[in-house]
């Protein structure tokens, strides 16, 4: 460029004259950038001037308004949350305790399993008996943390009990569906249902929480894309999760989609300003206890049966 170009700006930072640049180089008007031994110049050519100053004043526009933008207020974080994790760890290791050394019945493992064709013909406690069941110390190794992790998280947005109580449902709700869909002599052990539906929770609950609130679409949306990135990572065996185990494969992949999916509506749900307000008014006790409920009602009426 020559040296009668126009100086559309100037500056003493780099950064903000090569931001500009950029900005006029997206619609094809060259720029010249140099130092002039106090502020570093950009200049255009006299030709497209006009031009880049329409462009580089709603450029300065729009940063201004982005700048007015006032800050999404804060989620409420909801202390307690590592109580869920400690009972969800013992619930899982006490079952394996007792079904390990036949302190319940020497079949309990057979009376608790998904099969698909006894929950068809109406046994639908072993929807919730086969989120406590593990095939070895991994399987369980690996649904405890990741359970631990997801279920911190959602705790701390919706409180340790309503958190674990949406996570118990959504979980034993998937298995439910998934038993009715799979053929009837699908099996499947695990809480990998669980992690889902509590990262499910997690994703949907912070998207429609952010979304309620005026800022960039991807700050909104990138929750739900970071859960369903993470789903389909850990949820079709890109990792060694090893989720709800069916007898002749690796990996249940339609439990973890349903377990995601359930969770991800209740997360939607619960995200609703009323329905919040309906949560918060229940003592975390009340629902956490429920949750523990609903897993020792179902144990409960497969011991029995």
């Amino acid at each position: 460029m020559s040296d009668a170009g126009v100086v559309i700006f100037r500056s003493a930072r780099r950064a903000a004259c090569d931001e500009r640049a950029f900005v006029l180089a997206a619609v094809g008007i060259a720029t010249d950038l140099h130092f002039d031994g106090a502020e570093f110049v950009l200049r255009v050519p006299h030709a497209e001037a006009s031009q880049a100053l329409t462009h580089l004043t709603q450029y300065e526009l729009e940063l201004a308004a982005r700048a007015e933008r006032p800050a999404p207020p804060a989620v409420p974080l909801h202390g307690g949350a590592w109580i869920g994790c400690v009972v969800y760890v013992g619930i899982l290791c006490y079952v394996a305790y007792a079904v390990a050394t036949g302190q319940w019945r020497l079949d309990a493992f057979d009376a608790g399993e998904l099969d698909a064709r006894l929950v068809q013909s109406g046994q639908w406690w072993r929807s919730w008996t086969a989120l406590t069941l593990h095939v070895d110390a991994a399987h369980l190794i690996a649904n405890t943390a990741a359970g631990v992790w997801f279920g911190y998280l959602a705790a701390r947005l919706l409180g340790s009990g309503s958190a674990w109580l949406l996570i118990v449902v959504g979980a034993g709700c998937a298995n439910w569906l998934e038993a009715h869909f799979a053929p009837a002599t699908h099996r499947a052990v695990g809480a990998s249902t669980a992690v889902f539906a509590a990262l499910g929770l997690l994703s949907a609950y912070s998207w429609r929480i952010r979304y309620r609130h005026r800022d960039r679409w991807a700050r909104r949306w990138a929750p739900l894309i970071a859960g369903m990135l993470l789903l389909a990572w850990t949820g079709t065996g890109g990792a060694d999760l090893n989720a709800a185990r069916p007898a002749d494969t690796g990996v249940d992949v339609l439990a973890h989609g349903l377990g995601f999916a359930l969770g991800a509506l209740l997360g939607v749900g619960a995200a609703g300003e009323d329905m919040t307000r309906r949560l918060n008014r229940v003592p975390q006790w009340l629902s956490g206890l429920a949750a523990i409920a609903l897993i020792a009602l179902a144990w409960g009426r497969a011991l029995s049966s």
